[in-house]
């Protein structure tokens, strides 16, 4: 079973990063895709359904994320990058980041010792610290939120392919923690809906679940969920669109594009709305 932990899902995704980086017309360029990626993740991508075929939705993921970093660090004069389950992300090496900016990643120990390992000598763009955690501990988990945003005036925290993995009770959890913090004024996350959720158990489930990374958030009510906790939605970029304007879509997506025109404004709008890149903000 290639999938032995959640932290494996990093290497996965790495695997498309580096896939996209190798692509004479790149997205982004991510140097150290390949080599965090490992073995491991080529071994991962190979062994699950359609597992290459469907680069192009974290492809996409990932140049809009990026996207909406920089553009929110430098219209909202961020100073702190609080990213949450950070994993294998290498954005603190490959973006073109203030130098002043601190960029604070949080995992657990061994995802981010190997990253540092894989990364070796190379140096940062902007101040950067890794701080080894447990999110699922709300004690270390608050502790960290308080210690970081003393020290912030204006936060973007990110939040890129975790909360998928989460119950909607530590979704809320981490939702509250977070809007508890005055300086943390913007969260970027990734969202699913109920259909894309179903598909992805389909096609992925068994092979996550397995690897104890079950996918079980996709609120019905999508971004309005976080509205009770104090966040609302800024800006929503679906990966439909998003797949097209990139030049990144799915296989035979001009013929979904074509069979959406024969549903209804409400299916397409579900459609739309099915996944995509959120900007949140605080009230």
């Amino acid at each position: 079973m290639p999938i032995e932990h959640i932290s494996d899902t990093a290497r996965w995704v790495a695997v498309y990063r580096a896939m996209e980086t190798e692509r004479p017309d790149a997205l982004f360029k991510d140097p150290f895709a390949r080599r965090l990626a490992g073995d491991k993740g080529e071994e991962i991508v190979d062994n699950l359904r359609d597992g290459r075929r469907m680069a192009w939705a974290m492809v996409v993921r990932t140049a809009v994320f990026d996207e909406l970093i920089l553009r929110t660090i430098e219209r909202e004069r961020v100073d702190l990058v609080l990213n949450l389950a950070a994993g294998l992300d290498a954005r603190p090496w490959r973006l073109a980041l203030p130098p002043a900016l601190r960029w604070v990643d949080v995992d657990l120990p061994a995802i981010l010792d190997y990253k540092r390992e894989k990364i070796g000598d190379a140096k940062p763009v902007c101040a950067y610290e890794a701080v080894a955690a447990d999110l699922t501990d709300v004690w270390v988990r608050d502790t960290l939120f308080a210690r970081l945003g003393a020290g912030s005036v204006r936060a973007l925290v990110v939040t890129e392919g975790l909360l998928i993995y989460l119950t909607s009770e530590q979704v809320g959890s981490l939702s509250a923690a977070l809007s508890s913090v005055p300086s943390f004024r913007w969260w970027l996350i990734d969202l699913a809906g109920p259909r894309l959720l179903e598909i992805m158990r389909r096609s992925w489930g068994k092979a996550a679940a397995k690897g104890n990374a079950p996918f079980l958030f996709a609120p019905a009510e999508s971004t309005a969920f976080f509205n009770q906790y104090g966040w609302r939605e800024r800006e929503f970029r679906s990966s439909w669109d998003e797949s097209r304007r990139l030049k990144r879509e799915m296989r035979l997506g001009w013929l979904w594009r074509l069979l959406g025109r024969l549903a209804s404004e409400a299916k397409r709008e579900e459609i739309r709305r099915m996944s995509g890149s959120v900007l949140l903000g605080r009230d």
